[in-house]
């Protein structure tokens, strides 16, 4: 793609832009969404930004990639290992987009050593709310809009363009599974192996006596690839396999075709379906689409309701976040999941500050190790709405932990501008949509505005 193209696309945007401003809050509509949170029902004004899809440029000697907001890493992963580079960091997702993890928080494997999605971003293209398009980096006049674009949603601007570092890649990587019975010896020796020469490493917890971390190293041969994208689980061959290798491409997406674990939710590692459907059912995108009918139609409670008939809870409540927690606090946590929540398997995956940055609404100590937990399951509970998420919110606040944004949300007004940082942000939505034409953060991601 040429940048006379993207030209040519803002400039019909900034039309489509003039004509919906002043009638009402302005969203966007795009392709794919991996926001798992319900939304009320209220009238927007949509621009249209599903063309801003593309790879515009690699630069194969600088080491970067000039992209376009709504590109899903999967075409950008497609395009750079044709020169044998990848981005520092592709989250799990083929259909998580570029844009997405800036504005949300993108992490892998590779966090531990290059931190999360918006760390390895170089300079960004924004369309603010009175209408221009500005570009911003850390050293410009718009620097405090780019430390402070992740963990805002699209609210204080949509990312139209991104230019992105990029790092050299191999043909395979070798996977090491480590097993555990022990937490303060797992997450120890995890603090110790993220300062060796590793290129990937997360874990997968299948209950407190069976614990895995998963080493990754790039190489050039293998004595075999293993495929994980239609009959083969990848997360059951963890513990099967000490040893495994994937070619690169494999590896980026091995937790893809099963969504992790949560593809059990859908009956899809059943033998029948996953040999009758699993050729095109067994990715993010169909996954994807599956989760908008449910928001439709509200399909995992009725399904609930069906599955404990017979049971005592008739209910059962989604759980569905990610959380870093300090290294130093991980085995708290890990007591409090297992007694409170107990939900298995659960995802580690650790991350350090790759360029010691501060973004304030996601704020970490750029000095620390942090350890994320995901977790993605229903809950059996007859409680009221959002029990056990909450218990999750102020266990994490205890323990100098963040929550992401991209799932349910309990916090009152007050707590969450002070956990997220709310004076800054007040005041850069004040200099940059001064008019509340896009939604303010907490309107979007507590009250599902």
């Amino acid at each position: 793609m040429n940048k006379q193209s993207y030209e040519q696309k803002k400039e019909a945007l900034l039309k489509e832009f003039k004509n919906k401003k002043g009638k009402g809050i302005i969203s966007i509509n795009k392709n794919t969404s991996n926001l798992f949170r319900s939304r009320q029902k209220i009238k927007k004004q949509r621009i249209n930004v599903r063309n801003f899809n593309e790879v515009i440029f690699i630069d194969k000697e600088n080491l970067t990639a000039e992209v376009e907001g709504m590109t899903t890493f999967e075409t950008l992963v497609n395009e750079t290992l044709k020169y044998n580079l990848l981005p520092p960091v592709v989250p799990q997702l083929k259909m998580i987009t570029l844009g997405g993890a800036i504005s949300g928080i993108g992490i892998e494997a590779s966090s531990f050593k290059y931190g999360l999605v918006h760390e390895t971003v170089l300079e960004m293209e924004v369309l603010l709310g009175n209408g221009k398009i500005i570009t911003c980096t850390p050293k410009n006049k718009y620097k405090d809009l780019f430390f402070n674009l992740p963990n805002s949603y699209g609210t204080l601007g949509y990312i139209l363009k991104v230019k992105i570092k990029l790092i050299k890649a191999r043909k395979f990587v070798e996977i090491n599974h480590l097993k555990y019975n022990n937490q303060k010896e797992y997450f120890k020796d995890i603090s110790n192996l993220c300062k060796k020469d590793y290129d990937f490493i997360d874990g997968t917890v299948f209950n407190e006596n069976e614990m895995y971390i998963t080493l990754g190293k790039f190489i050039d041969s293998a004595p075999y690839a293993g495929n994980y994208k239609y009959m083969n689980i990848y997360y059951k061959s963890i513990r099967k396999n000490k040893v495994d290798y994937l070619t690169t491409k494999d590896f980026i997406w091995r937790w893809d075709p099963d969504w992790f674990w949560t593809s059990r939710l859908f009956l899809m590692q059943n033998f029948i379906p996953r040999l009758l459907f699993g050729k095109f059912m067994l990715n993010s995108n169909a996954y994807i689409a599956i989760r908008r009918l449910n928001d439709k139609y509200n399909l995992t409670q009725k399904f609930s309701l069906i599955k404990n008939f017979f049971k005592k809870t008739k209910k059962s409540e989604a759980v569905v976040q990610d959380v870093g927690i300090p290294i130093e606090n991980c085995v708290q946590f890990f007591d409090f999941f297992n007694k409170e929540i107990k939900i298995k398997p659960f995802w580690i995956c650790p991350t350090k500050s790759y360029n010691k940055n501060t973004f304030p609404l996601f704020d970490i100590d750029t000095e620390k190790l942090y350890i994320d937990f995901g977790f993605w399951d229903f809950v059996q509970s007859d409680k009221p709405t959002g029990y056990y998420n909450k218990k999750i919110e102020l266990i994490v606040e205890k323990l100098k932990g963040k929550k992401s944004l991209y799932s349910e949300s309990f916090y009152r007004e007050k707590e969450f501008w002070r956990i997220y940082n709310g004076n800054i942000y007040k005041k850069l939505k004040a200099k940059y949509d001064p008019n509340h034409v896009f939604l303010n953060l907490y309107e979007k991601c507590v009250k599902r505005a």
